[in-house]
């Protein structure tokens, strides 16, 4: 019932910025949390940004001061503006959302993955 779709990864040159974006759709009734991971290969998947229940972004320590998360609540939509790309950010990126849908029930949700490369 619920659906998260990425848009925006890419294949850019180290120090260039991409904008990734995630619309939430279905039978939402509210989203908790909403944010992105990303998975390299051979690597488990971690967190990069997130806003958590308390409203304030969370970022991973590997991309503080390049990335940003910001989010259009009536749009249900999360963004990710990611600048100074380095080889290192290269991964699968994953949009993840704590739901509330109509009927009640919460589920974590995550998108199909974005594919973010960034060559040397």
């Amino acid at each position: 019932q619920v659906q998260l779709v990425e848009s925006g990864g890419g294949l850019v040159q180290a120090g260039g910025s991409l904008r990734l974006s995630c619309a939430a759709s279905g039978s939402i009734f509210s989203i908790n949390a909403m944010g992105w991971y990303r998975q390299a290969p051979g690597k488990q998947r971690e967190l990069v940004a997130a806003f958590t229940s308390g409203g304030r972004p969370n970022y991973a320590e590997s991309v503080k001061g390049r990335f940003t998360i910001s989010r259009d609540n009536a749009k249900n939509t999360v963004y990710l503006q990611m600048n100074s790309l380095k080889p290192e950010d290269t991964a699968v990126y994953y949009c993840n959302a704590d739901v509330v849908v109509t009927t009640g029930y919460k589920y974590k949700y995550w998108g199909q993955g974005t594919q973010v490369t960034v060559s040397s």
